[in-house]
């Protein structure tokens, strides 16, 4: 088995009682269910992460599945991102492959900042095509001495007579390699900090881009070190304000934190759903695994895990949407998603763990569902955020 390709044995389906809960209403209900029943019933070999993710794109687009990462004015499914939506739509591919899940969150974030900024040109050259899944996007910040520091990049972006000039490097680009295009963020003045940061679209055909070091890591996942060689861009290029991409990159990040969460819930999620069918159905002296009370327990303390992450990441995604324009970027909203990125990539993690711990030697032999979701898990308590980034926010908000 490579990745998530096949339907459980079981049959299962991602759990639906939660979309009761007073933060969903009945479109998001259909929502969920509707992409439970389509992403159940997919086929897809995950054996090469970088074939599979373009199929995903691809069948997400055709589907009509990313017209939720961009508003309706450009293609889109809603008049603007709905928080609650890319929270389920998120959750619910997570269940079922982690790598669908990335596929459409990169579509989400690696337009993200076109949607927030970007000339009308520039939104109707990407989002639509976005949508569709006809290009597919990808958000490039980080470099090999500036992650959870951002305002620490090096890469420089120069102004020429016809527009800038990219030197430098990204890495840990997530659809490197891959992408048709990257929003990039570089310095345009090296002694600015955080204000000397500016944001460009950067086709994936650029001259002066070389894409082709892709980087391995333990659940893989498709990413790559970007070296920029004077890349020349146009002066249309640039999304949004000279010295603005800081904001811009912040703004796009704290959109789509709570639907780190939401990620990191479903792979949680289906976790649980592993061990309760296998504690149910193992054999072991005379009797079954379930029936021993330090199973309950365990099994407890994972629903429990579940639902404290679960609640976390509906509150942020509810105060986004109750009032996205102030609501967003406020320190009320954004501690609310610092607290659920926090705690569901946290909770996922103990509670895929405690998965594992119930399969015995079969829990860590590859092409086992848990085995894989305790690699794929790891890197959400690092990426757009990191556990101690959160625990930061959440503490400068305690004193305020």
């Amino acid at each position: 088995m490579a990745g998530f390709e096949h339907p459980h044995p079981h049959g299962m389906l991602v759990p639906t009682a939660h979309l009761e809960l007073p933060f969903f209403d009945d479109a998001h209900r259909a929502l969920a269910n509707g992409l439970a029943a389509w992403t159940h019933a997919q086929r897809v070999d995950e054996t090469d992460d970088r074939v599979a993710c373009r199929d995903w794109v691809q069948r997400l687009g055709a589907a009509g599945w990313l017209r939720y990462c961009v508003p309706a004015a450009h293609g889109g499914a809603l008049p603007a991102l709905d928080s609650r939506a890319l929270v389920i739509l998120r959750e619910t591919l997570a269940f079922h492959s982690p790598l669908a899940d990335f596929a459409f969150a990169m579509q989400g974030l690696g337009s993200g900042a076109i949607t927030l900024a970007g000339t009308p040109a520039q939104q109707a050259a990407y989002l639509p095509a976005v949508a569709r899944g006809e290009k597919i996007a990808a958000f490039a910040l980080s470099e090999p001495e500036a992650g959870s520091d951002v305002a620490g990049m090096r890469l420089r972006a120069l102004p020429t007579a016809g527009g800038w000039q990219l030197d430098g490097q990204k890495t840990w680009i997530s659809n490197g390699g891959l992408a048709d295009f990257y929003v990039t963020f570089a310095k345009t003045d090296p002694d600015g900090g955080a204000r000397g940061i500016s944001a460009f679209i950067v086709d994936g055909d650029a001259a002066g881009l070389d894409s082709s070091a892709h980087i391995q890591v333990m659940a893989p996942h498709p990413l790559a070190t970007l070296t920029f060689s004077a890349c020349a861009l146009a002066q249309d290029a640039l999304v949004g304000s000279v010295n603005g991409g800081f904001k811009l990159a912040m703004q796009t990040l704290d959109i789509f934190r709570a639907s780190v969460a939401a990620a990191a819930l479903g792979m949680a999620r289906r976790a649980f759903a592993e061990a309760v069918a296998h504690a149910k159905g193992r054999q072991m002296f005379g009797q079954t695994l379930a029936d021993f009370q330090l199973t309950q327990a365990r099994l407890g303390e994972m629903s429990a895990l579940i639902d404290a992450a679960a609640l976390l990441t509906y509150r942020a995604a509810w105060l986004r949407d109750r009032s996205p324009t102030s609501g967003a970027g406020t320190p009320a909203y954004t501690a609310a998603a610092a607290a659920a990125k926090l705690t569901a990539t946290e909770n996922a993690q103990k509670v895929i763990d405690m998965a594992l711990q119930l399969f015995g030697g079969r829990g860590v032999q590859v092409g086992n569902v848990v085995e894989h979701l305790y690699r794929d898990i790891r890197s959400l308590r690092i990426y757009e955020g990191a556990s101690e980034v959160q625990l930061l926010i959440l503490g400068k908000q305690a004193l305020r």
